[in-house]
């Protein structure tokens, strides 16, 4: 049985292909295309999905779109018309962009890939979210959470998996949304919506929460989990510009302007900024107000995240818990599931986002329509595309820079060990690339997490990106209880694949203060030798020579630009940075 999962049309188009329930590719289409957060029709994706698996569309038994098209147009020209007059620009666009193509997916896909239209399924976006993580984990029985912005009509839901089906039982509509009121927030605080939430968390350890009470103006949370917005202080229900409107300014004050370089007196000021300006302390008075601001978005967040998932638990009985849909990437939140709720164990999959329900929607006929038994379990994130020793040495040879092969994976190891030893920041590109926002020891960016330097040494010499964002932590997962604040690290998925932020033990942050966020906190991915056994040796190894088996992880690619894919992205984001060597598999490139 094959069956091809396609999302797309609002952000991170993907496709995931399942062959007899085990899933052979999953990809985002940005990888392929080089658009950041590529929302169009992925046919890049589907393209790779079919040629690693050796198939040709006509093969497919299955096309499953991930949410249905005239649902959720109903619900955006329902909302369009209650909004009415102030709503005519939204309802221009939906016109506009709705008929011409959006609502007409299962011709798009039948002319796409020349498939019957008998072979062309639709799921619901939140169930399609809820089958991504449920039907990917270890559990045969678990409660479910899905929060997002929107899908259809659902912007949460709370269900319950068993076996092969998954059994939704409440849902919040549009346009009540948690992942609405923390966008709204993330616009207010100059950053873009849909790519900027993440930084809203970064930058939350720098302030204090002491707006709860004025967040809790806009959002009412009720003991069941249940939340109400006030729509009065919201504009995203009827404009497709704003999220937030005068009343909102009204209460927060004027939005932080997105050119301003944020620094507190926490933060400092880097170096790489511009020579700092004369009126610093002001400036660094208004950046603490907007730090604040986010840590009280962020708390009250967490607050509704924690209510919901204890009201999960009471309802079902269930400390298994499988989460998805945007929110669920909030790592900080989860880190507090498993520290202050009943739930004893936690699966999200990597990619929690829109782009992982071309999975869930793959997922969702393969059990839930079909009736096949459950076979897989996802236990790493390297479902992208691999390249060839011959294909990154043909390159390493017509690149123009002095480069190393080494035949010897213990020799490899040794020279990019020096590298770290020697304080350089090194890409490194091996196996296939990984499948959600995270990089996960495929398309990474190393260096030394013993250098408290290191932080603003990558962001000079490469990412070039506000001071509160944090660097993660490679762990070897039997060592990471050494460094962090996570009891039996090796057993938790989440932190396989950097969906935790946990506290730094107390003496550890000293040891490695490159990954030691402002609050004492790092978002680690707990590395295992069965699922990454040579990024697991190059860490061992690192251990072996400096007594600490952690190295600094980020993702491989410039500001704006989505995580490498081939050699050639590799090459031209190393070329155009300051790192100091690229590792293409088992050759490494140094600039002269």
């Amino acid at each position: 049985m094959k069956i091809l999962g396609i999302s797309c049309f609002y952000h991170d188009a993907a496709a995931a292909l399942l062959v007899d329930g085990q899933l052979v590719a999953a990809a985002e289409e940005e990888r392929f295309s080089r658009k950041k957060h590529d929302s169009d029709f992925p046919r890049l994706a589907i393209q790779f999905c079919l040629t690693q698996a050796g198939l040709r569309a006509e093969d497919l038994d299955y096309v499953v779109f991930y949410e249905k098209p005239f649902v959720k147009f109903e619900r955006i020209l329902m909302t369009a018309l209650q909004a009415a007059p102030k709503s005519w620009r939204v309802f221009g666009d939906a016109m506009s962009t709705w008929l011409l193509d959006k609502l007409w997916v299962k011709n798009l896909i039948r002319s796409e890939l020349g498939i019957a239209s008998d072979k062309i399924l639709f799921s619901e976006h939140h169930l399609s979210h809820a089958a991504s993580a449920f039907f990917c984990s270890p559990f045969e029985e678990a409660a479910i959470l899905t929060v997002d912005g929107v899908g259809e009509w659902a912007t949460a839901t709370m269900g319950v998996g068993k076996g092969n089906s998954i059994r939704l039982l409440r849902e919040i509509h549009f346009p009540h949304s948690v992942g609405l009121l923390y966008s709204a927030f993330t616009a207010f605080l100059g950053f873009e919506v849909n790519e900027g939430e993440y930084k809203v968390m970064g930058m939350a350890p720098y302030g204090e929460p002491k707006y709860v009470d004025k967040v809790y103006k806009l959002v009412r949370l009720d003991p069941d989990g249940g939340v109400w917005l006030d729509m009065s202080y919201f504009s995203f229900h009827h404009s497709s510009t704003q999220t937030f409107n005068q009343k909102f300014v009204d209460l927060f004050g004027e939005p932080r302007d997105p050119s301003w370089h944020f620094f507190t007196e926490r933060s400092g000021y880097p170096s790489y900024f511009e020579p700092k300006p004369t009126n610093y302390r002001e400036m660094a008075e208004k950046n603490q107000y907007y730090a604040d601001v986010a840590a009280s978005i962020q708390k009250v967040t967490e607050d509704i995240v924690l209510t919901m998932v204890r009201e999960l638990h009471r309802q079902t009985g269930l400390d298994r818990l499988c989460m998805a849909g945007g929110v669920a990437l909030n790592s900080v939140a989860n880190g507090r599931i498993i520290r202050e709720t009943p739930i004893k164990e936690v699966f999200v999959q990597p990619a929690a986002g829109d782009g992982g329900g071309a999975l869930g929607a793959a997922l969702y006929a393969q059990h839930q329509v079909l009736g096949r038994p459950r076979s897989f379990v996802m236990r790493h994130a390297y479902w992208g595309r691999e390249f060839t020793v011959g294909e990154m040495d043909d390159f390493a040879r017509q690149c123009g820079m002095p480069f190393s092969t080494y035949d010897d994976e213990d020799r490899l190891l040794d020279a990019v060990v020096e590298e770290l030893l020697a304080g350089h920041v090194i890409g490194w590109f091996q196996g296939r690339f990984e499948w959600g926002p995270r990089a996960l020891g495929a398309r990474s960016i190393l260096a030394d997490p013993r250098r408290a330097d290191m932080k603003e040494i990558v962001n000079v010499k490469i990412k070039f990106r506000e001071p509160f964002r944090p660097f993660a932590p490679s762990v070897l997962a039997e060592h990471a209880e050494r460094f962090f604040d996570l009891p039996d690290t090796p057993r938790h998925y989440p932190a396989r694949f950097m969906l935790y932020v946990v506290p730094v033990k107390d003496g550890q942050g000293a040891v490695v203060p490159a990954i030691t966020h402002v609050d004492h906190s790092a978002r680690l991915q707990a590395v295992h030798r069965s699922e990454s056994p040579l990024y697991y040796r190059l860490i061992e190894r690192f251990g072996q020579a400096t007594g600490v088996p952690v190295v600094m992880n980020t993702s491989f690619n410039l500001k704006g630009e989505p995580i490498v894919t081939s050699p050639q992205n590799a090459f031209q984001t190393f070329a155009r940075s300051g790192m100091d060597a690229l590792v293409l598999g088992h050759t490494v490139i140094r600039k002269p």
